[in-house]
């Protein structure tokens, strides 16, 4: 089984993660499949929109840091890995809209940052918490920059913490929320529609242009990012909150 897993309804795709018993934390195994099917929705020219969610209550915890506790050389590879799949899902010819069905922290909140849209539920868990952790959120921050400028990308990756699914539409961290989880779908579903109404050779130009325009191709500074968080990760401090936070 797949741990990333791709539905096509007429111009409309459905990518989940697909680790619910894990809350969708990010292993290798779950970035490198997420990594094919983006590879796969590259070369569909039949569909126009892809929305990304997470299986069971969460859209996803973040990076698995317990994986790779005491181990550089491992996440290196998952945070370049991350870093890698951030700029292949901006880089879809697709309209990508994020359906937030739950938590979305670290490197999973940025996630929710590389998409076209996002939209969640008033009581949803977001945010970056990584400074909490010692952790560096470099590979977040391009995306986060883009998404709602400078000045409150500082705020938000400095302060760490978390914030609910309305403090983050209120931030414009998402495009829209809705007051409970039962009407995310019909939300969403709205939005897509919408969307893939849209002409297909003018979402894709539009996109792309918008990509150039924000700089988000920059895959080399993502790259730089990967590597300064790991190696904030591998500091003592770093390496004592991550197993105080993990019992151990």
């Amino acid at each position: 089984m797949s741990l990333a897993e791709l539905e096509y309804s007429g111009r409309i795709a459905r990518l989940t993660l697909n680790r619910a018993e894990a809350r969708n934390a990010l292993s290798v195994e779950l970035l490198k499949d997420l990594r094919a099917r983006t590879e796969e929705l590259a070369g569909r020219s039949d569909v126009s929109v892809v929305v990304m969610t997470g299986a069971g209550k969460s859209f996803c915890a973040g990076m698995d840091l317990k994986a790779v506790l005491g181990n550089h050389e491992l996440a290196l590879s998952l945070l370049t890995s991350l870093a890698e799949l951030t700029h292949a899902l901006r880089m879809l010819p697709q309209v990508l809209v994020a359906r937030v069905n739950g938590a979305a922290i670290g490197g999973g909140c940025g996630l929710t940052t590389v998409c076209d849209f996002a939209i969640t539920h008033a009581d949803s868990k977001m945010g970056f918490p990584e400074v909490d952790l010692g952790v560096c959120p470099a590979v977040v921050a391009p995306w986060l920059v883009r998404r709602l400028g400078a000045g409150r990308a500082r705020m938000v990756l400095l302060r760490g913490g978390l914030m609910t699914g309305r403090e983050a539409f209120e931030l414009g961290l998402v495009s829209g929320v809705v007051e409970s989880l039962s009407g995310l779908d019909a939300a969403v579903d709205e939005l897509a529609g919408r969307l893939a109404q849209g002409g297909p050779d003018a979402l894709r130009a539009t996109k792309g242009l918008l990509n150039e325009l924000d700089g988000s191709a920059d895959l080399a500074l993502l790259r730089r990012a990967a590597a300064l968080s790991a190696d904030v990760l591998r500091t003592p401090d770093a390496q004592e909150r991550l197993r105080a936070k993990m019992g151990g």
